[in-house]
């Protein structure tokens, strides 16, 4: 039974990706251009101004604020909430004493939304665009309706696409998510089709090739001593033909586990020479088992055709041992030119085929008739048996053949 894989621990959180640290980047560079233009302009401006010393205080200390906040991480702890308060009050104060420092709430929106959670973000939003809309209509000395409606229009937009491109990337996330969970439940389906049908497979050639070889083995065993007393020649020959299959069932046994051909068809003589080889195994003293063939056979058949209606006569033959009780049965190969086909046919007791077709699945013991059914599905073949009680029965397996280029 295989093991199960221990489940895999969650990682780290990865980090952003290009797209993210590029946008960080732009927004941390022009954070530092705006608020360098805005200092700028109030020493051109302001000449001499008393409070002059606590702007360009507030500027240093605003930047080195600034500096300080990617050392803290992009997620909402405490230490970056208190420097987000830092960062905003200090641009306040910056803001109430020069009013040009309001251009600066652009990247201060993005560090917000980046921060806090959304209804948070966009309260700090709204009251930093307020704070810039007033020092904005202070500096113009009036109620100028472009300073007036601007900011909070730019303000909108950029809290618009941010939560939108938030919301897509959850959701984006979310799929890849569900895909990478999709491909491990497709990968985990097919390593266990992959191992019913492994399993199938070796049910099928251990049921044509050594449970039949088995069985061959304990009827001619069991033959021989029951003449060991009264006719030891005969004994014996029982003995050696059960170590001949015996000696079969090992080469078939090693081929199949390594997925190879039957053994029969290993030496080249092609599936009629194999077919003769399987039926003198088959014959005993009570059930003779002949080969016959008609048409041109075609040359090669493909090796998954021959092996499958090798197996097939194995398994047929198996079941007439079995289960018919019959005297003879004839294998008949017929090569069209559009498919081949194998016919069993026996002389045995017979059976009523529709009322075994009635039966359940699990009522019908062995594999042989569903083994025999599986080969030909893989190869898009039908199978068909006509059979009475007392009147034998006749097996045909037809597999179609590709047409010649």
């Amino acid at each position: 039974m295989e093991a199960t894989p221990a489940p895999t621990p969650p990682g780290p959180t990865p980090p952003a990706d290009d797209d993210t640290r590029t946008l960080t980047v732009i927004m941390h560079t022009a954070f530092f251009v705006l608020l360098g233009a805005s200092l700028t302009r109030f020493l051109l401006r302001h000449p001499g101004e008393p409070h002059t010393p606590w702007v360009l205080a507030l500027s240093l200390s605003l930047a080195v604020l600034y500096v300080l906040g990617p050392t803290l991480g992009a997620h909402l702890t405490a230490r970056r909430l208190a420097w987000l308060t830092a960062v905003v009050a200090a641009w306040a104060v910056l803001v109430t004493l020069a009013p040009s420092f309001a251009w600066c709430a652009v990247p201060l929106f993005y560090t917000g939304l980046r921060t806090l959670p959304p209804r948070a973000a966009i309260i700090l939003v709204t009251a930093l665009t307020a704070l810039a809309v007033a020092a904005q209509l202070q500096l113009a000395g009036w109620a100028d309706p472009n300073v007036l409606l601007a900011p909070p229009a730019v303000a909108a937009i950029a809290t618009a696409v941010f939560v939108v491109m938030q919301r897509q990337a959850r959701r984006q996330r979310a799929l890849i998510d569900d895909l990478i969970r999709t491909r491990r439940e497709l990968a985990a389906t097919e390593r266990r089709e992959g191992t019913l049908a492994e399993r199938e497979r070796l049910a099928r050639e251990i049921h044509d090739t050594l449970a039949q070889g088995l069985s061959s083995q304990r009827m001619l065993l069991q033959a021989a001593d029951r003449l060991w007393d009264t006719d030891r020649d005969t004994a014996r020959s029982h003995v050696r033909t059960a170590a001949a299959i015996a000696e079969s069932d090992l080469a078939e046994a090693r081929r199949f586990v390594h997925d190879l051909a039957p053994a029969d068809l290993a030496g080249g003589g092609g599936l009629l020479t194999a077919l003769r080889a399987v039926a003198e195994r088959a014959s005993t003293d009570g059930l003779d088992v002949r080969v016959h063939a008609e048409g041109t056979p075609v040359q090669p058949l493909p090796a998954l055709v021959e092996s499958a209606l090798l197996r097939i006569a194995q398994g047929a033959l198996a079941n007439v041992r079995e289960h018919a009780g019959a005297a003879t049965a004839t294998l008949t190969l017929t090569c069209l030119d559009d498919q081949i086909v194998l016919d069993v046919a026996d002389d045995g007791r017979g059976f009523d085929v529709a009322a075994s077709a009635r039966r359940p699945a699990g009522s019908v013991r062995g594999h042989g008739l569903p083994a025999i059914r599986a080969r030909l599905r893989q190869l898009g073949g039908t199978l068909t048996i006509e059979s009475a009680p007392g009147e034998g029965t006749v097996l045909s397996a037809a597999i179609p053949l590709e047409p010649p280029a």
